[in-house]
């Protein structure tokens, strides 16, 4: 049986117009990249804010344009910690259908833990294979913010993801040290609603996936998206903000649970179908 999980963001009239904009806009920034790099984070959180507007416009994911501003976004991603891996020179990155030259701008506070979830799961999403094993091999201390920015939490559930993809030994173990420095008592400099809504349910989801638990992942994945779902609605500013639009984290749990074929009995505007489904992968050089 599946269980839909409604979202509670209402599209606009002009919605997919507002989303092709904010991607048209964010396209001009791309193309200044290639002059400086330094404000590449500025740049995929552009690309962010495009893909959930493509996702408030486009619950299924079925309109190319919405593939095309996820592919964008996983790209841009990617790029952020390839111009921050070295300290002079150029790497090239395709973004935006186009091979580009960017000069590197060295470690960068930008590239960051919060920033690696978000370029991995897009990468995850898109099936991007080699992407996901070049953010994987980045040394967990290159992502370190200063303390009291992120708990060790994050960088022991940023861990488990790197030994899983690259097969890395210790997977087990170090999955339940993750699990065990979530507790809230713990993780002390998390809010709670955000650990609770938005950062352990993907860990949750990642656990039920290694096991092939096959019974408990849909049910741990709709609770997941109810789970979003209540965080983006605890206030009414939050309950505007399309940044809850997409449930990122619970969608890339949920592409690997389906590639894997596990089961995932779940429909949700939260994890777009053709997203899931990888309905229009191959569509163009990624």
């Amino acid at each position: 049986m599946t269980t839909t999980v409604a979202r509670h963001l209402v599209p606009r009239p002009d919605a997919e117009e507002f989303a092709d904009r904010l991607s048209k806009r964010m396209a001009g920034y791309v193309e200044e990249l290639e002059e400086s790099a330094h404000m590449i984070d500025f740049t995929f959180s552009s690309a962010l804010l495009a893909l959930q507007a493509h996702a408030v416009a486009d619950p299924l994911g079925d309109r190319l344009q919405t593939w095309e501003a996820t592919v964008t976004a996983m790209q841009v991603g990617s790029a952020l910690f390839a111009v921050t891996g070295a300290s002079e020179g150029t790497v090239q990155c395709f973004i935006n259908d186009k091979l580009r030259t960017m000069p590197v701008v060295g470690h960068q506070s930008f590239a960051n833990a919060g920033n690696w979830l978000s370029a991995f799961w897009l990468a995850v999403v898109c099936r991007e294979r080699k992407r996901m094993t070049q953010l994987c091999e980045i040394p967990l201390e290159r992502l370190r913010s200063p303390e009291g920015t992120y708990d060790e939490f994050i960088y022991h559930w940023i861990d488990v993801q790197q030994t899983y993809w690259l097969r890395r030994p210790g997977l087990v173990e170090k999955l339940m040290t993750a699990f065990e420095t979530s507790n809230p008592e713990v993780a002390r400099n998390t809010p709670p609603d955000a650990l609770q809504g938005v950062i352990y349910p993907p860990l949750n989801l990642f656990y039920h996936f290694v096991r092939k638990q096959e019974a408990e992942f849909s049910p741990a994945l709709a609770e997941a998206l109810n789970s979003h779902k209540a965080y983006w609605t605890l206030d009414e500013e939050r309950a505007t903000d399309i940044d809850g639009a997409l449930a990122l984290g619970p969608l890339a749990m949920a592409c690997l649970a389906y590639d894997g074929k596990l089961p995932v009995d779940v429909e949700s505007p939260f994890i777009p179908k053709y997203l899931l489904e990888h309905g229009w992968l191959g569509e163009f050089p990624t």
